[in-house]
């Protein structure tokens, strides 16, 4: 098995993959990898799984294509690949296999396909660190990775047991055991083996800056004391639903945010550890690094826990909310900025639902929760945290209604994101109005009035009419009244980035 998604790869898939005829899943999706696919990849006799999904690959399927007989799973969605598709990949002839294919340049009616000229034009920018060119670095240490596969085939299924198997039963064993103490679903081990977080983690910014991540570890309280002064008030930054949140400085230098959890006490600590592991595990571009966490327990009693602190990622230029206005602090983002957050907090939320196993919802998005980094690259935070920590933005007293419309929608992420969509065209605003207020005003935006009457000027000014209409568009479906009308990320995520082809000068995400 290959897995190597969610990175920043460049350069073309090595045509040696289609040589390793025992391979029986490849996951290459979520990078930055083009060239043609290799045809031997879908022929190898054993491959089940194979993944190649949001990256920039282009050119043409031969109408010759052949797939292995074993081959059940096929994703080359979002990428610039054109022509038609070939038969094998047609599931009308083949029902157990399952063929994603939209966000492409597909002569396919009918299935989310961009024009031609999008899949023409876009080119792929890429830039070298002091440390020379990364495409040639990944290629070399792709093919480096397949020598030691190959290796590791040749050791023998005894030492993989050994040294494998029973480490991976013990954590599920681990997991089986703790989950069912109060919590209502299932949780997988997959993400626990990930080995993802066993060292530091390297991510390319837009801008040409590589920001190396520390590896997540568990903190001492003294630890996250010192770097906040004890928790002073000069290292407050604010407090959301979630707790405070705090500014620190490490030992080592790095500038962190850490967050302060009160918890429920439903879990024991060997579960909520567990719990913490799997979200200090994900690792995406667009979402806010959680670099470790420390538990505070009772000091009269070791078994019961008092706070739970997240380690994070510091981002430095605000959140979404605060470019939306003249009259907020941060600087106002023209509609092509603001379509390329859009976008970079879609990928992330598909990714959530979709990238991790078990996938990660109800992940209370808002416009607060979306930062901006320096090079104006958005990161998503505060995803994931109701696997620990019960709603501490409670309505009020037993029995009372909650205060806002919103708040009884905020476990389903489309709607949220609907919200987000429609802040993002009128203002900062839209969280005080009322569901019929924004109903109304939604409906007006349909006409050229409406639009100049009530969306934010700098969007007025920046926008062009076609890319409007398609988000405006995409927030009727995204907040309809019937759920199953609401579109998933993978159609929001086609939609925006069509609408970014319709928008002159916007910088793809």
């Amino acid at each position: 098995m290959v897995f190597l998604n969610n990175n920043s790869f460049m350069g073309e898939i090595p045509t040696q993959y289609g040589q390793l005829n025992q391979l029986q899943h490849i996951d290459v999706s979520f990078n930055m990898l083009t060239g043609k696919p290799p045809p031997e990849l879908f022929s190898l006799p054993s491959l089940a799984h194979l993944n190649l999904a949001s990256n920039t690959l282009k050119g043409s399927l031969s109408d010759n294509l052949n797939c292995g007989r074993n081959l059940e799973f096929v994703d080359i969605s979002n990428n610039r690949l054109m022509g038609s598709l070939p038969s094998c990949l047609n599931s009308e002839t083949r029902d157990n296999r399952v063929i994603k294919f939209s966000g492409n340049c597909l002569s396919i009616a009918g299935h989310h396909q961009h024009p031609e000229s999008y899949c023409r034009e876009f080119k792929v920018h890429v830039y070298k660190s002091n440390n020379g060119g990364k495409g040639i670095g990944v290629s070399v240490g792709l093919i480096v990775g397949i020598a030691v596969l190959i290796v590791l085939l040749a050791i023998g299924l005894l030492i993989v047991c050994r040294r494998y198997c029973p480490r991976v039963i013990s954590e599920q064993h681990l997991l089986q055991k703790s989950v069912p103490e109060n919590s209502t679903a299932g949780l997988s081990s997959e993400i626990l083996t990930n080995p993802n977080c066993s060292s530091g983690h390297v991510f390319e910014s837009s801008k040409s800056e590589v920001q190396i991540l520390p590896s997540c570890r568990s903190f001492s309280l003294e630890e996250l004391k010192e770097a906040t002064n004890n928790f002073d008030s000069s290292a407050f930054l604010g407090e959301g639903s979630y707790g405070k949140i705090y500014k620190g400085l490490l030992k080592n230098g790095t500038q962190v945010a850490i967050r302060c959890l009160p918890t429920s006490k439903k879990y024991s600590i060997r579960n909520l550890k567990l719990r913490l592991d799997m979200l200090a595990k994900i690792r995406h571009p667009h979402l806010v690094c959680i670099l470790g966490h420390c538990i505070e327990v009772e000091q009269d009693d070791h078994c019961s826990i008092n706070r739970v602190f997240f380690v994070l990622e510091y981002i430095p230029n605000g959140n979404f909310r605060s470019h939306l206005s003249d009259n907020s602090p941060g600087e106002v983002l023209s509609w092509p900025e603001r379509l390329a957050v859009l976008i970079c907090v879609c990928k992330a939320v598909h990714f959530l639902h979709t990238g991790v196993i078990p996938g990660f919802f109800h992940n209370r998005l808002k416009t607060t929760n979306i930062l901006i980094n320096e090079h104006r690259l958005a990161k998503l935070g505060d995803y994931g945290l109701s696997i620990i920590s019960e709603e501490t933005g409670n309505y009020g007293t037993k029995g009372q209604e909650p205060k806002s419309w919103q708040m009884t929608r905020l476990d389903d992420d489309v709607y949220s994101f609907g919200l987000i969509l429609l802040e993002s065209m009128l203002g900062p605003s839209v969280p005080a109005k009322t569901e019929a207020t924004l109903r109304g005003e939604l409906a007006s935006l349909s006409k050229q009035e409406g639009r100049v009457r009530l969306m934010d000027p700098v969007v007025l000014a920046t926008c062009s009419e076609e890319s409007i209409t398609v988000v405006i568009s995409l927030t009727n479906k995204c907040i309809c009244p019937e759920l199953w009308s609401r579109p998933t990320f993978d159609d929001i995520l086609w939609n925006l980035q069509h609408a970014a082809h319709l928008q002159p000068n916007i910088s793809h995400a």
